[in-house]
């Protein structure tokens, strides 16, 4: 099985952390950190204030590797049912 789509959200997840963490303080990059990192989605129920970013960063990533891992087992599956 090929890892392409684990891949590729796996750096997704990488480019927005990184992207984040360089452009801190600029509110377009925040809007988009925010909007497309899952676990940054559960943070203000938890607590707002006391959020570890190493943390936020490495669910994030995390939760980006699994939505590609989804998506990989899913087309290994739908493959093997067309043959």
């Amino acid at each position: 099985m090929r890892y392409t789509s684990t891949l590729f959200c796996t750096a997704i997840g990488a480019a927005l952390c990184l992207m984040h963490y360089i452009g801190h303080d600029s509110e377009p990059i925040y809007l988009i950190f925010y909007g497309l990192s899952v676990p940054a989605w559960f943070f203000p129920f938890v607590s707002y204030t006391n959020v570890n970013a190493a943390l936020l960063y490495t669910l994030t990533i995390l939760s980006w590797a699994l939505i590609g891992y989804v998506i990989d087992r899913f087309t290994v599956r739908r493959r093997s049912r067309s043959y």
